[in-house]
């Protein structure tokens, strides 16, 4: 079975929460596919966001494309509503100037229906978020 991504809004994800909220900069843009459009958080720290899967998937890496995030954590939750939520990892990301971070986090065997991310803090009063990807399987049901 070929893996997809899962974080897409054509692939039926959804962001269903997000703690700022930005005209110019919607939430929605995280599942987009385009590097070009962002959510951007709008202070204070921790910010999070809620993307929703259309079924239970099985995913076995995350990647984020963010900018000025310090410590970012993600958890999973296999419930039909978004709570119930596990922690997956928490990680300190690297500052790139002038730059988009891209991290890549390998969760072997993940099953999920959310991801919560949660931007703890931050090296900047703003961040942005621009993808996230969850590369997996569907789960049979």
């Amino acid at each position: 079975m070929r893996a997809t991504d899962w974080c897409l809004s054509w692939a039926g994800a959804a962001v269903v929460l997000a703690t700022s909220s930005d005209e110019q900069h919607p939430a929605e843009n995280i599942a987009d596919g385009s590097s070009e459009t962002f959510w951007t958080t709008t202070g204070m720290f921790p910010q999070e966001f809620i993307i929703g899967f259309p079924k239970c998937v099985k995913i076995s890496k995350v990647a984020i494309q963010c900018y000025l995030v310090r410590t970012l954590r993600i958890e999973r939750s296999v419930s039909k509503d978004p709570v119930g939520f596990e922690q997956c990892i928490e990680k300190d990301l690297q500052h790139t100037e002038g730059q988009l971070q891209m991290e890549e986090f390998s969760l072997p065997d993940c099953q999920a229906t959310y991801l919560r991310f949660i931007i703890k803090s931050a090296f900047d009063h703003f961040v942005s978020v621009h993808r996230v990807m969850a590369e997996g399987t569907a789960e049979n049901t």
